[in-house]
């Protein structure tokens, strides 16, 4: 007997499949219980879609410049805060509560080698679904991925001493013991117990910082209202006590300041002038030595971080609303020659 098939037979086919899927979902029979596990041909096939999906989505980015090797004290202190409790770290064994998650956090030292910069990249900025992997909390800071990618990328051959001199384990003795001072370890793992960045060109110097200001931007990055997921990971458990007892705590070390500046030349100019005819305003008449209100102190700061920042603030973005308050230094930054960044974060530095 032969049976014909025909277009109304293939649709009743599908719609049949289709309500005989939905009945099954709707029993409730399928175990959802991350106990029960994935039969291996499951793990296979999501395993085989998520490398297929890696794949396919690092080509369309185009990611350039996937890894930078050069700000491993910060990747390595996010890593330790956010990271290191699912996939394990060094002389770490990850947490048995996120080993029993469906699937586990993988082993870095064994899937770190199978992924190239630019895939590893993608999967750190972007996340992956249904695998408890979260995107980087604001997507604006490709610096601080690349970073992390330059950091995970040693990981398969770090030594327990060598990860736990990037984390600062050791050498913590001595710090104030307050209730008010629970996030100090974890700041001083990455600005250094001077307030002075561990000589790290990424992170930035807080001693002598406005306390006002420091207290202001952790309230920020805790809301995300300033981008940064490794800060924001870090300001974020921190009560207003606990954040105004750190903001006073570096504010008071010696760091940032005055102190004699060139007078002449093309950074000064733009530092103590500005550019009118560019409708670029003099930066201390905002960023004065001492400070002034609502702005931060950079006299002093790290010239890598200043130059960092303002090219940060440059983006990718054509069209900024310079009526929001967040979009001012944009507007600035894209003012500012190119090749006048460096000389100018050096002038401000004091180099």
């Amino acid at each position: 007997m032969t049976i014909r098939v025909t277009w109304r037979r293939a649709l009743v086919a599908l719609l049949t499949l289709a309500a005989a899927g939905m009945l099954f979902a709707w029993s409730g029979i399928f175990n959802v219980a991350a106990s029960s596990g994935h039969w291996a041909i499951t793990d296979w096939f999501l395993h085989w879609t998520m490398r297929n999906s890696v794949r396919t989505h690092t080509l369309l980015e185009g990611v350039e410049s996937p890894r930078d090797p050069s700000g491993l004290i910060s990747a390595a202190g996010h890593f330790e805060q956010s990271c290191a409790v699912c996939h394990g770290a060094p002389g770490q064994k990850a947490s048995p509560v996120t080993r029993s998650a469906t699937p586990p956090a993988p082993d870095l030292t064994e899937t770190v080698p199978t992924w190239t910069d630019a895939q590893l990249f993608w999967i750190l900025k972007h996340g992956v679904k249904y695998t408890g992997m979260p995107a980087w909390p604001t997507l604006e800071r490709k610096d601080e991925v690349r970073r992390m990618v330059g950091f995970i990328r040693l990981l398969p051959e770090m030594s327990v001493t060598e990860y736990r001199a990037l984390v600062a384990h050791d050498g913590q003795g001595g710090l104030p013991t307050v209730p008010e001072a629970r996030g100090l370890v974890a700041c001083v793992g990455c600005h250094g117990a001077d307030g002075r960045g561990r000589g790290q060109g990424d992170i930035p110097i807080l001693g002598g910082q406005r306390a006002d200001y420091l207290e202001a931007s952790l309230v920020r990055y805790a809301n995300l209202r300033r981008e940064s997921g490794v800060m924001a990971a870090a300001a974020a458990p921190l009560d207003p006590d606990e954040r105004r007892w750190l903001a006073s705590y570096f504010a008071a070390m010696p760091g940032l300041g005055g102190g004699a500046r060139p007078t002449s030349g093309a950074a000064a100019e733009i530092a103590l002038r500005g550019r009118p005819s560019d409708q670029l305003p003099a930066c201390v008449s905002c960023h004065d030595a001492g400070g002034r209100r609502p702005f931060p102190v950079i006299h002093g700061q790290r010239a890598s971080y200043i130059a960092q920042r303002l090219r940060q603030w440059r983006g990718e973005e054509t069209v900024v609303d310079a009526r929001k308050p967040q979009d001012v230094m944009p507007v600035i930054a894209r003012r500012i020659p190119e090749e006048m960044i460096d000389p100018l974060a050096r002038w401000f530095a004091g180099e």
